[in-house]
């Protein structure tokens, strides 16, 4: 399933760190960011339920797109 999220992930150091905590959280998902979009998109291609609480962190907000 693709999951699409707003996110806050505007820097290189939020980005860096989000990939590390993906590759923690999601070791079998596939996921890209799109920072050139205004609403810092993730996607999410993954066979796990995901959800914004699952992503939660100190670092970066992310909300869930339909």
């Amino acid at each position: 399933m693709i999951y699409v999220f707003k996110t806050s992930v505007d820097t290189k150091s939020k980005l860096e760190f989000a990939n590390v905590l993906l590759e923690q959280l999601l070791p079998d998902a596939l996921w890209n960011f799109d920072l050139e979009d205004c609403d810092n998109i993730l996607r999410i291609d993954s066979d796990a339920d995901i959800n914004e609480m699952a992503l939660k962190n100190d670092i970066f907000d992310c909300i869930e797109l339909e």
